[in-house]
């Protein structure tokens, strides 16, 4: 029997670098079978420098094809072209519209989405 430790773990990871001048706030989601998402908040700093934001890892469930991922860019409402208020952090739970919209969630006020990009796990090539 096949239990979660035998299983590969699957997650999701976007980098980005901010050259910008204001901190944004990026929302990874993977969407996996079954129903399942798991979604991160990572505040964005200002600066030149690579960073990553990924989701907890956790154990595969179904094949990888059954996977995707969804990265969005939102400028942050504290920010100094954004809005007033606002709270941040990278926990709780991020939702976006899923109509290029606002993404909300706690209590941070976020202003319109900038960028969108998503991917999914294509079936591997025969070798």
């Amino acid at each position: 029997m096949t239990t979660a430790r035998d299983r590969p773990d699957t997650w999701a990871r976007t980098y980005y670098r901010n050259r910008t001048g204001d901190e944004l706030l990026a929302v990874l989601s993977l969407m996996g079978p079954y129903g399942r998402t798991v979604q991160t908040r990572c505040p964005i700093e200002a600066g030149d420098e690579p960073a990553i934001c990924e989701t907890p890892r956790e154990p595969s469930r179904g094949e990888h094809t059954a996977y995707m991922a969804v990265a969005e860019f939102s400028a942050s409402a504290n920010s100094a072209n954004g809005g007033s208020g606002g709270g941040g952090g990278n926990e709780g739970n991020g939702r976006s519209s899923g109509n290029g919209g606002e993404i909300a969630g706690n209590d941070a006020e976020i202003e319109p989405l900038l960028l969108r990009s998503g991917s999914n796990s294509p079936a591997p090539a025969a070798r």
